[in-house]
């Protein structure tokens, strides 16, 4: 299955029925009167988080989505059925934008979280409704309200609890099939990872979500490469693990390129915690792994580990390191329960 984290969707809401202008006529009744029924109301467009998904592939065939109109009312006062709606099935992580591609709508961050993007136009009212005692023959109906319509944006963005981001070839896809069952394309040429990959990872009796998203090099936030676009994938962790190959001759300057994109990103990559770390340590001598870990302890500023994820190298310390950076669950929820409430209550899109 192809990997698309982002598409443009075309949404319209149903139109509403039209009120019935209709009178009762029936054998020994003597007084009839309007019975006119109203129209149904038109259906709505949802966006929904299920689960099951990571991609946003069912939208790259079809990007057209219209909720049916409601029924016109008919005699006997009945009110037309109304239309039905249309529910965009998402993954969780997914945001909704406008037109514009800036202006965020909605932000599905859990399962079954659903959320109305474009009501449906309201019904007409039949005749029956503007009887009277002055106007007892009211020989009008309302037509019912038009539906609305509108461009949206799907950007997904992963949710993960770490990422791991360095240059291509920097050991990232090979770490995560270390520590955990994710299978990711593993080769001795860049570019290897082409999309971003999960991966579920157990240490001290914890467990959190791990990102590998495809190798930045020098003028990604420029389109060079494959550009910046997966960035969008860590901008929900809680740390970032930085891979530095080991076997390359400047380190530093690896280090610095890397960093150079994450600011040049922005959106706060920058300041999350980054653990540093020295890559294939495996092949490399102790004198080595000394002289390039001093060269990054001097240019970052912080300390650096030295890892190897095919002979398993201080992999559990780097784990460690990156679940403190992550809030638990429980210390999540205690921090909910004592926010106040918002009193204007949740803001819907109409």
């Amino acid at each position: 299955m192809k990997f698309l984290d982002e598409c443009k969707v075309y949404i319209k809401s149903g139109k509403g029925g039209n009120g019935c202008v209709g009178f009762r006529r029936e054998k020994y009744v003597e007084f009839g009167g309007p019975d006119g029924g109203d129209g149904g109301r038109g259906g709505d467009i949802y966006v929904e988080a299920v689960e099951g998904l990571n991609t946003l592939i069912d939208y790259r065939y079809r990007q057209h989505f219209k909720a049916s109109a409601g029924r016109d009312g008919s005699g006997k006062n009945k009110t037309g059925p109304d239309g039905e709606d249309v529910v965009l099935k998402v993954p969780v992580g997914t945001q909704v934008f406008e037109e514009d591609n800036e202006s965020l709508l909605a932000d599905l961050t859990e399962i079954g979280q659903r959320i109305c993007l474009l009501r449906g136009g309201n019904g007409g009212f039949g005749n029956a409704h503007f009887k009277s005692p002055t106007n007892r023959a009211p020989r009008r109906a309302n037509p019912g309200l038009p539906g609305a319509e509108m461009d949206i944006w799907l950007r997904l963005k992963l949710i993960a609890d770490a990422g791991l981001v360095g240059l291509p070839n920097a050991g990232k896809s090979t770490f995560l099939s270390a520590v955990s069952k994710a299978r990711p394309k593993v080769a001795d040429y860049p570019f290897t990872t082409l999309t971003p990959s999960l991966g579920v990872v157990a240490v001290d009796n914890t467990s959190f979500v791990l990102a590998d998203i495809p190798g930045l090099i020098e003028g990604a936030h420029e389109g060079i490469g494959l550009g910046t676009r997966f960035l969008g994938h860590i901008e929900r962790c809680a740390s970032l693990l930085h891979l530095i190959d080991g076997t390359q001759e400047d380190v530093v300057g690896a280090y610095h390129t890397i960093c150079g994109e994450l600011e040049a990103y922005g959106n706060g990559l920058t300041d999350k915690p980054q653990i540093l770390a020295l890559s294939k340590c495996d092949s490399l001598t102790d004198e080595d792994i000394a002289e390039k870990k001093a060269l990054l302890e001097e240019a970052s500023g912080s300390s650096v580990m030295a890892v190897s994820a095919a002979s398993g190298l201080h992999v559990t310390e780097a784990l460690r390191a990156m679940a403190s950076h992550i809030q638990s669950p429980q210390t999540a929820n205690n921090d909910t329960t004592q926010q106040e409430p918002d009193s204007t209550g949740e803001w819907r899109p109409i």
